[in-house]
C-alpha cells in the first residue's frame, strides 16, 4: 500500500479525531476509580457499607467494561478490513485442534480481567471470525488464570499450590474449549452475531484507505455496543448487589467442612456469584480459616470467577440459552475435577 493510499489528505480530519477519541478514551479510563469513589462521597451512604459497597461497585464497572467493550469492537473492526473472511477462515483452518485453544488460554494469563471484563474481547473475537473454542478458552483462563490469583496464592499457600492451580486452570481452559469447539456450535450464537461472523464481501485490501478501516471500526461499535450495552448493564448491576451483600460469613459455614459434597456444594454456591481473584481472597481465607479442604476452596473459587451469573446475563445477547448450558456444564465439570484432585493431592 502506497503512501499516498495510507494517507490522502482527505484521512488527516478522520485519523486526528480517532487520536482525540484514544486520548479521550485513555483519560475517562484512567479516571475511573476516582470517578466513583468522588460519586459516593456525594451521596448519604457509608462507603464502607454494603449499600455504599454496592453503589462503588457499579459506578465503577459499568463505565469500565463499557469502555472495554468500545475500544476492542472499534480496534477487532479496523482489524477486519485488513482480511477477507475466506482468507481468514483458510488460515484458521490449517491450525491444528488444540493449539488455538493453548495459545488463547495463555493470552488469557497477561489479561488480568475479571469475567465481565473479559467478555468485550471475547465479543470482538467472534465477530472477527475467531473460532468459537478458542474465544471460549480465552474466556475461561483470563479471569481464573492470571498474575492477580497466582501471586496471591502464591503468597497465601505457597508455589507448589500457585503451580498446581496454573496447570489445572489452564487445563480446564484448553479443554474446554477444545470440546466446545469440537461440538461445532457456532449455530448456536445469536443470529446478528452469526451474520457479523460470516462475514461481509469486503472490498480488496489495496482499495482499503484508512478512514475505510476506521469508519468500519465506527460501524462495529455501532452495532455490536449498540446491541449489548443494556445486557451488560444489568449483569453489573446484579454483581453490585452480590458484591455487596454476599454473606461471607454464611458461606464459610456451608463449606467450611471436608465431605464428599462439599466440592459440588461449593461449585453450586460460587455461579451465582461475581468477584475477580482479588476480591475472592478475602473469603478463601476464611474458608480455609475454618478448615475446609483446600480443593473445594479453590473450586469454590474457580466458579465465582469463571462462572459467574453476570457473565451469564451479559453473554446472554451473544449465545443462546443451550450455548451458554454447554460452557457452563463443561466448565464446571472441569472444575469439579480439579476441586477432588487438589483434595488427594493436598490432603
Amino acid at each position: 500500500m502506497s503512501a499516498a493510499t495510507l494517507r490522502p489528505p482527505s484521512a488527516l480530519p478522520r485519523l486526528a479525531g480517532t487520536l482525540a477519541g484514544l486520548a479521550a478514551w485513555a483519560a475517562l479510563y484512567s479516571q475511573l476509580i476516582p470517578f466513583s469513589d468522588w460519586a459516593v462521597s456525594l451521596l448519604p451512604v457509608d462507603p464502607a457499607s454494603h449499600l455504599g459497597q454496592l453503589i462503588t461497585f457499579f459506578l465503577y464497572d459499568t463505565p469500565k467494561v463499557l469502555l472495554l467493550l468500545t475500544l476492542v469492537v472499534f480496534a477487532m473492526g479496523v482489524v477486519r478490513s485488513f482480511f477477507l473472511p475466506e482468507r481468514t477462515r483458510a488460515l484458521l483452518a490449517g491450525r491444528r485442534a488444540g493449539v488455538g485453544n493453548a495459545m488463547a488460554a495463555s493470552l488469557g494469563i497477561v489479561t488480568p480481567f475479571c469475567s465481565c471484563s473479559a467478555v468485550p474481547l471475547f465479543i470482538g473475537f467472534v465477530s472477527a471470525g475467531v473460532p468459537l473454542g478458542v474465544t471460549f478458552s480465552f474466556l475461561i483462563a483470563a479471569p481464573m488464570v492470571n498474575e492477580v490469583a497466582l501471586g496471591l496464592l502464591f503468597a497465601l499457600l505457597g508455589w507448589k499450590v500457585a503451580l498446581t492451580y496454573l496447570v489445572f486452570g489452564l487445563g480446564i481452559a484448553i479443554t474446554a474449549g477444545w470440546v466446545i469447539g469440537k461440538l461445532q456450535l457456532e449455530g448456536w450464537l445469536e443470529p446478528w452475531v452469526l451474520k457479523i461472523h460470516a462475514g461481509t464481501a469486503d472490498l480488496p485490501d489495496v482499495t482499503v484507505t484508512w478512514p475505510d478501516r476506521i469508519r468500519a471500526g465506527l460501524d462495529a461499535v455501532k452495532e455490536i455496543v449498540g446491541r449489548v450495552w443494556y445486557w451488560i448493564i444489568a449483569g453489573i448491576a446484579v454483581g453490585a448487589l452480590i458484591h455487596g451483600y454476599a454473606p461471607e460469613e454464611l458461606l464459610a459455614s456451608i463449606m467450611g467442612k471436608d465431605a464428599w459434597w462439599s466440592v459440588p456444594a461449593a461449585v453450586l454456591v460460587g455461579v451465582p456469584m461475581y468477584s475477580n481473584a482479588a476480591g475472592i481472597i478475602p473469603v478463601v481465607e476464611a474458608l480455609l480459616g475454618k478448615g475446609a479442604a483446600l480443593g473445594t476452596v479453590l473450586a469454590f473459587m474457580m466458579s465465582v470467577i469463571a462462572l459467574s451469573l453476570p457473565e451469564m446475563i451479559i453473554l446472554r445477547k451473544v449465545l443462546s440459552v443451550k450455548l451458554i448450558a454447554v460452557f457452563v456444564g463443561v466448565v464446571a465439570t472441569g472444575i469439579l475435577a480439579v476441586g477432588f484432585l487438589f483434595n488427594l493431592l493436598f490432603a
